[in-house]
C-alpha cells in the first residue's frame, strides 16, 4: 500500500504540539496523544507521527509501532461511512468472506481503500464481540448482524 504524502499546515502542527503539551509532553501518554490526534485528523499519517515523535521525544519507530499494533489506529483516511467486515472465526465460518467480496464489488474498492467521493471506506477486523449475529458488518457505529451478500446493496442504500 502506498502511503499518502500530506503537507501539514502550521495550524496542524500547532494543534499536535498543543495536544502533546496538554499531556505534559510525557512519553508515557503516547497512546492518549495518538487518540486525540486521530479524533482530530481522522487518521495518523506519518507526518503527524513525526511531530508527535519530536514533541514527546520518542523515536518515530516507536510511535509507528504503537500505531500499527493497535487496530483502533489507522494511517489511512476513512470514508464518511467506514465499513468494517468482521472476519473473526464465527463470522468467517458463516460466510463473511462472501459478504466482503460483495462490498468490494459494489464499491469498487479493496480493503484499506476509500471511494473517490470520500463517502465509504472498507476494512476488515477480527472480532466485534457479536459472534451470535455472525456474519457482522459495521458501518460507522451501526452494527448489522446475519448479513448475507444479498443484503449489501440495501445496506449501502441507507447511506446514499
Amino acid at each position: 500500500m502506498s502511503s499518502i504524502k500530506i503537507e501539514l499546515r502550521k495550524e496542524d502542527v500547532d494543534f499536535i504540539k498543543g495536544v502533546c503539551d496538554s499531556f505534559k509532553n510525557d512519553p508515557q501518554e503516547l497512546i492518549n496523544v495518538l487518540h486525540t490526534c486521530q479524533e482530530h485528523f481522522g487518521y495518523l499519517p506519518a507526518e503527524v507521527q513525526e511531530v508527535i515523535s519530536d514533541n514527546l521525544n520518542v523515536p518515530v519507530a516507536k510511535v509507528y509501532g504503537v500505531v500499527t499494533f493497535y487496530s483502533f489506529f489507522t494511517m489511512t483516511p476513512k470514508g464518511q461511512h467506514p465499513i468494517s467486515i468482521c472476519l473473526g472465526t464465527a463470522c468467517y465460518v458463516r460466510g463473511a468472506e462472501k459478504v466482503l467480496e460483495e462490498f468490494k464489488k459494489e464499491l469498487g474498492l479493496q480493503v484499506g481503500q476509500v471511494t473517490t467521493d470520500g463517502k465509504f471506506s472498507l476494512s476488515s477486523l477480527r472480532c466485534v464481540g457479536a459472534c451470535g449475529l455472525a456474519p457482522v458488518v459495521m458501518v460507522g457505529e451501526k452494527t448489522y448482524g446475519r448479513v448475507a451478500p444479498d443484503d449489501v446493496r440495501n445496506i449501502l442504500k441507507e447511506y446514499e
